[in-house]
Protein backbone atom coordinates (compact mmCIF):
# COMPACT_ATOMS: atom_id res chain seq x y z
CA UNK A 1 0.00 0.00 0.00
CA UNK A 2 2.65 2.33 1.18
CA UNK A 3 4.82 1.39 -2.34
CA UNK A 4 1.55 2.46 -4.39
CA UNK A 5 0.91 5.55 -2.76
CA UNK A 6 4.56 6.21 -3.42
CA UNK A 7 4.61 5.65 -7.01
CA UNK A 8 1.37 7.79 -7.42
CA UNK A 9 3.23 10.42 -5.89
CA UNK A 10 5.95 10.37 -7.85
CA UNK A 11 4.50 9.29 -10.99
CA UNK A 12 2.55 13.02 -10.19
CA UNK A 13 5.96 14.75 -9.40
CA UNK A 14 4.72 15.60 -5.93
CA UNK A 15 7.87 13.83 -4.67
CA UNK A 16 11.46 13.17 -6.02
CA UNK A 17 12.07 9.80 -5.09
CA UNK A 18 10.21 6.88 -4.40
CA UNK A 19 12.09 6.08 -0.62
CA UNK A 20 12.88 2.31 -1.14
CA UNK A 21 15.17 2.33 0.74
CA UNK A 22 13.30 2.75 3.71
CA UNK A 23 11.10 -0.36 5.81
CA UNK A 24 7.57 -0.09 6.85
CA UNK A 25 8.21 1.92 9.60
CA UNK A 26 10.30 4.60 8.34
CA UNK A 27 8.92 4.38 4.38
CA UNK A 28 5.60 6.99 4.61
CA UNK A 29 7.44 9.28 6.83
CA UNK A 30 9.95 10.51 4.04
CA UNK A 31 6.85 10.28 1.86
CA UNK A 32 5.11 12.66 3.85
CA UNK A 33 7.90 15.13 4.13
CA UNK A 34 7.94 15.64 0.62
CA UNK A 35 3.98 15.78 0.33
CA UNK A 36 2.84 16.36 3.60
CA UNK A 37 -0.27 14.65 4.10
CA UNK A 38 0.76 11.45 2.35
CA UNK A 39 -0.25 9.76 5.48
CA UNK A 40 -3.78 11.19 5.62
CA UNK A 41 -3.74 9.94 1.43
CA UNK A 42 -3.16 6.59 2.89
CA UNK A 43 -5.86 7.03 5.26
CA UNK A 44 -8.92 8.10 2.71
CA UNK A 45 -7.46 4.93 0.16
CA UNK A 46 -9.69 2.81 2.59
CA UNK A 47 -7.80 -0.75 1.40
CA UNK A 48 -8.39 -3.59 2.98
CA UNK A 49 -5.79 -6.24 2.00
CA UNK A 50 -6.64 -10.07 2.45
CA UNK A 51 -4.51 -10.51 5.97
CA UNK A 52 -6.31 -7.77 7.69
CA UNK A 53 -10.08 -9.71 6.36
CA UNK A 54 -8.61 -12.81 7.51
CA UNK A 55 -7.91 -11.29 10.92
CA UNK A 56 -11.25 -9.92 10.93
CA UNK A 57 -13.16 -13.46 10.89
CA UNK A 58 -10.91 -15.19 13.19
CA UNK A 59 -12.13 -17.73 14.94
CA UNK A 60 -10.62 -17.13 18.00
CA UNK A 61 -11.94 -13.02 17.70
CA UNK A 62 -15.34 -14.20 16.70
CA UNK A 63 -15.79 -16.19 19.84
CA UNK A 64 -14.73 -13.22 22.14
CA UNK A 65 -17.08 -11.54 20.39
CA UNK A 66 -19.88 -13.84 19.98
CA UNK A 67 -19.72 -13.95 24.33
CA UNK A 68 -20.32 -9.82 24.19
CA UNK A 69 -23.11 -9.34 21.37
CA UNK A 70 -24.56 -12.90 20.45
CA UNK A 71 -23.70 -15.84 18.15
CA UNK A 72 -24.62 -13.58 14.99
CA UNK A 73 -22.31 -11.23 14.34
CA UNK A 74 -21.41 -8.87 11.28
CA UNK A 75 -18.64 -6.80 10.57
CA UNK A 76 -19.50 -3.04 11.29
CA UNK A 77 -18.97 -0.93 8.26
CA UNK A 78 -16.13 1.43 9.90
CA UNK A 79 -12.80 0.20 9.83
CA UNK A 80 -9.78 1.80 9.23
CA UNK A 81 -5.96 1.23 8.91
CA UNK A 82 -4.17 4.43 11.25
CA UNK A 83 -0.41 4.88 10.39
CA UNK A 84 0.60 7.75 12.50
CA UNK A 85 3.57 9.29 11.68
CA UNK A 86 6.27 10.72 14.44
CA UNK A 87 5.40 14.23 15.97
CA UNK A 88 2.29 15.11 13.40
CA UNK A 89 -0.18 16.84 15.16
CA UNK A 90 -2.50 16.36 12.16
CA UNK A 91 -2.62 12.66 13.74
CA UNK A 92 -3.68 12.61 17.24
CA UNK A 93 -7.02 11.63 17.71
CA UNK A 94 -8.54 13.43 20.73
CA UNK A 95 -10.96 11.91 23.22
CA UNK A 96 -14.21 10.70 22.13
CA UNK A 97 -16.77 8.05 22.28
CA UNK A 98 -16.89 5.95 18.60
CA UNK A 99 -20.74 6.73 19.02
CA UNK A 100 -19.80 10.34 18.41
CA UNK A 101 -19.60 9.17 14.66
CA UNK A 102 -21.87 7.08 14.48
CA UNK A 103 -25.39 7.90 13.60
CA UNK A 104 -28.32 7.98 16.30
CA UNK A 105 -30.11 4.63 15.69
CA UNK A 106 -26.50 3.06 16.89
CA UNK A 107 -26.99 4.58 20.15
CA UNK A 108 -28.68 1.60 21.90
CA UNK A 109 -27.03 -1.16 21.32
CA UNK A 110 -23.18 -2.36 21.99
CA UNK A 111 -20.33 -1.92 18.97
CA UNK A 112 -17.28 -3.65 20.05
CA UNK A 113 -13.98 -2.30 18.90
CA UNK A 114 -10.57 -4.25 18.71
CA UNK A 115 -7.26 -1.53 18.49
CA UNK A 116 -4.93 -3.39 16.81
CA UNK A 117 -1.35 -2.29 16.62
CA UNK A 118 1.28 -3.70 13.97
CA UNK A 119 3.94 -3.20 16.69
CA UNK A 120 4.74 -2.92 20.34
CA UNK A 121 2.67 0.34 21.43
CA UNK A 122 2.86 2.66 24.83
CA UNK A 123 2.57 6.22 26.02
CA UNK A 124 5.56 7.63 24.01
CA UNK A 125 4.82 6.39 20.36
CA UNK A 126 1.36 7.17 19.64
CA UNK A 127 -0.51 4.64 22.20
CA UNK A 128 -4.10 4.76 23.94
CA UNK A 129 -5.52 5.81 27.13
CA UNK A 130 -9.20 5.38 28.19
CA UNK A 131 -11.02 6.80 30.70
CA UNK A 132 -11.70 4.11 33.56
CA UNK A 133 -15.60 3.37 33.42
CA UNK A 134 -16.45 6.22 31.38
CA UNK A 135 -18.66 3.69 29.62
CA UNK A 136 -21.45 2.39 32.95
CA UNK A 137 -24.03 5.43 32.57
CA UNK A 138 -24.62 4.44 29.13
CA UNK A 139 -24.77 7.78 27.49
CA UNK A 140 -23.16 9.33 24.25
CA UNK A 141 -21.43 12.56 25.54
CA UNK A 142 -21.96 15.95 23.53
CA UNK A 143 -18.75 15.93 21.31
CA UNK A 144 -17.99 19.22 19.60
CA UNK A 145 -15.99 19.38 16.16
CA UNK A 146 -12.98 19.84 14.84
CA UNK A 147 -10.30 21.18 16.90
CA UNK A 148 -7.03 22.70 15.72
CA UNK A 149 -6.09 21.73 12.13
CA UNK A 150 -8.26 18.24 11.76
CA UNK A 151 -11.84 16.77 11.14
CA UNK A 152 -12.24 14.40 14.73
CA UNK A 153 -14.46 15.08 16.84
CA UNK A 154 -13.60 16.00 20.83
CA UNK A 155 -15.12 15.15 23.93
CA UNK A 156 -13.87 17.66 26.44
CA UNK A 157 -12.67 16.60 29.91
CA UNK A 158 -15.28 19.07 31.58
CA UNK A 159 -17.70 17.09 29.63
CA UNK A 160 -16.24 13.71 30.78
CA UNK A 161 -16.73 14.41 34.20
CA UNK A 162 -20.32 16.51 34.21
CA UNK A 163 -21.88 13.98 31.91
CA UNK A 164 -20.04 10.93 32.25
CA UNK A 165 -19.26 10.95 36.23
CA UNK A 166 -15.62 10.76 35.48
CA UNK A 167 -12.70 12.04 37.93
CA UNK A 168 -10.53 12.88 34.97
CA UNK A 169 -7.45 12.98 37.43
CA UNK A 170 -8.21 9.15 38.41
CA UNK A 171 -9.59 7.64 35.98
CA UNK A 172 -7.74 7.85 32.69
CA UNK A 173 -5.35 4.71 31.90
CA UNK A 174 -2.62 3.96 29.97
CA UNK A 175 -2.79 0.71 28.09
CA UNK A 176 0.03 -0.11 26.46
CA UNK A 177 -0.36 -2.75 23.97
CA UNK A 178 2.61 -5.43 22.67
CA UNK A 179 2.57 -6.57 18.56
CA UNK A 180 0.56 -9.40 18.37
CA UNK A 181 -2.05 -8.19 21.21
CA UNK A 182 -5.25 -5.97 20.92
CA UNK A 183 -7.38 -3.96 22.65
CA UNK A 184 -10.78 -4.16 23.20
CA UNK A 185 -13.46 -1.71 24.41
CA UNK A 186 -17.06 -0.01 22.77
CA UNK A 187 -18.71 2.76 21.30
CA UNK A 188 -19.24 4.04 24.51
CA UNK A 189 -15.54 4.00 25.88
CA UNK A 190 -14.29 7.08 25.78
CA UNK A 191 -10.89 6.81 24.49
CA UNK A 192 -7.51 8.54 22.80
CA UNK A 193 -4.42 8.09 21.04
CA UNK A 194 -1.65 9.97 21.84
CA UNK A 195 1.38 11.57 20.07
CA UNK A 196 3.83 9.80 18.28
CA UNK A 197 7.29 10.87 19.56
CA UNK A 198 9.39 7.79 18.27
CA UNK A 199 11.04 7.47 15.42
CA UNK A 200 9.01 5.13 13.88
CA UNK A 201 5.05 5.44 12.34
CA UNK A 202 3.20 3.57 14.54
CA UNK A 203 1.03 1.24 12.06
CA UNK A 204 -2.88 0.21 13.94
CA UNK A 205 -5.87 -0.78 12.63
CA UNK A 206 -9.40 -0.97 14.12
CA UNK A 207 -11.86 -3.45 13.41
CA UNK A 208 -15.47 -3.25 14.63
CA UNK A 209 -18.23 -6.01 14.89
CA UNK A 210 -22.35 -5.81 15.49
CA UNK A 211 -25.44 -7.87 15.42
CA UNK A 212 -26.91 -7.68 11.91
CA UNK A 213 -29.93 -7.60 13.47
CA UNK A 214 -29.42 -4.02 14.94
CA UNK A 215 -28.91 -0.91 12.59
CA UNK A 216 -25.54 -0.19 11.05
CA UNK A 217 -25.86 3.24 12.41
CA UNK A 218 -23.40 4.64 9.53
CA UNK A 219 -25.92 7.29 8.11
CA UNK A 220 -27.23 4.98 5.38
CA UNK A 221 -23.53 5.38 3.69
CA UNK A 222 -22.93 1.58 3.89
CA UNK A 223 -24.04 -1.95 5.54
CA UNK A 224 -22.05 -4.52 7.45
CA UNK A 225 -21.06 -7.82 6.37
CA UNK A 226 -22.30 -11.10 8.05
CA UNK A 227 -19.51 -13.29 9.32
CA UNK A 228 -21.57 -15.82 11.32
CA UNK A 229 -25.23 -16.68 11.95
CA UNK A 230 -26.75 -18.22 14.80
CA UNK A 231 -28.59 -20.71 12.69
CA UNK A 232 -25.49 -21.92 11.06
CA UNK A 233 -22.38 -20.70 12.80
CA UNK A 234 -19.63 -19.37 10.25
CA UNK A 235 -20.58 -18.55 6.67
CA UNK A 236 -18.67 -17.29 3.86
CA UNK A 237 -18.62 -13.34 3.98
CA UNK A 238 -19.55 -11.84 0.99
CA UNK A 239 -16.30 -9.59 0.72
CA UNK A 240 -17.24 -9.14 -2.81
CA UNK A 241 -20.00 -6.73 -2.48
CA UNK A 242 -19.19 -5.14 0.58
CA UNK A 243 -15.61 -3.99 -0.49
CA UNK A 244 -17.42 -2.78 -3.54
CA UNK A 245 -18.74 0.12 -1.44
CA UNK A 246 -16.21 2.39 -1.26
CA UNK A 247 -17.37 4.36 1.88
CA UNK A 248 -14.82 6.78 2.19
CA UNK A 249 -15.30 8.03 -1.38
CA UNK A 250 -19.54 8.07 -0.64
CA UNK A 251 -19.29 10.41 2.57
CA UNK A 252 -16.80 12.36 0.23
CA UNK A 253 -19.14 13.11 -2.69
CA UNK A 254 -21.76 13.37 0.04
CA UNK A 255 -20.70 15.82 2.41
CA UNK A 256 -18.05 17.99 0.10
CA UNK A 257 -19.07 21.22 -0.53
CA UNK A 258 -17.35 20.63 -3.82
CA UNK A 259 -16.05 17.31 -5.48
CA UNK A 260 -12.80 17.60 -7.31
CA UNK A 261 -13.17 14.53 -9.32
CA UNK A 262 -9.34 14.66 -10.17
CA UNK A 263 -7.72 15.79 -7.20
CA UNK A 264 -6.62 12.63 -5.71
CA UNK A 265 -4.18 14.03 -3.73
CA UNK A 266 -6.13 16.29 -2.02
CA UNK A 267 -5.70 15.62 1.89
CA UNK A 268 -9.08 17.43 3.48
CA UNK A 269 -11.21 14.93 5.17
CA UNK A 270 -15.18 15.61 5.72
CA UNK A 271 -18.03 13.20 6.59
CA UNK A 272 -21.21 12.83 8.31
CA UNK A 273 -20.09 13.27 11.98
CA UNK A 274 -18.86 16.41 11.50
CA UNK A 275 -22.99 17.31 11.20
CA UNK A 276 -23.66 15.48 14.44
CA UNK A 277 -21.89 17.82 16.82
CA UNK A 278 -21.51 21.74 17.14
CA UNK A 279 -18.52 22.97 15.07
CA UNK A 280 -16.84 25.47 17.18
CA UNK A 281 -13.49 25.65 15.39
CA UNK A 282 -13.50 26.04 11.59
CA UNK A 283 -10.41 24.75 9.30
CA UNK A 284 -10.28 23.35 5.89
CA UNK A 285 -12.02 20.48 6.64
CA UNK A 286 -15.16 21.85 8.20
CA UNK A 287 -15.04 24.40 5.62
CA UNK A 288 -15.44 21.76 2.90
CA UNK A 289 -18.06 20.10 4.76
CA UNK A 290 -22.15 20.22 3.85
CA UNK A 291 -24.59 18.74 5.01
CA UNK A 292 -27.08 16.32 3.54
CA UNK A 293 -29.76 14.85 5.59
Amino acid sequence: MVDDLAKELYEAGKITKLHDECSLFQKLTELDKEFPGAAVLLFKKGILPKAFRDLWVNQRMLNVIEEIIGPAIAGHPVWNLRPKIPKNDMLIVPWHQDSAYFSRDSYDHMVPTAWIPLLDTNEFNGGMQVVKGGHCLGKVAKHTCCSGKHWYVTLEEEEMEKTLGRNMKEDIVNTPVPYGGFLLFHNLTPHRSLSNMSNDVRWSMDLRWCSPHQAWGFHNIAEGILFRTAENGNIEPDWKKFLSVNRKEIWQKRHYKEVKESDQFDTSVTGPWIGNWEIVNHNRHTEAFQKND
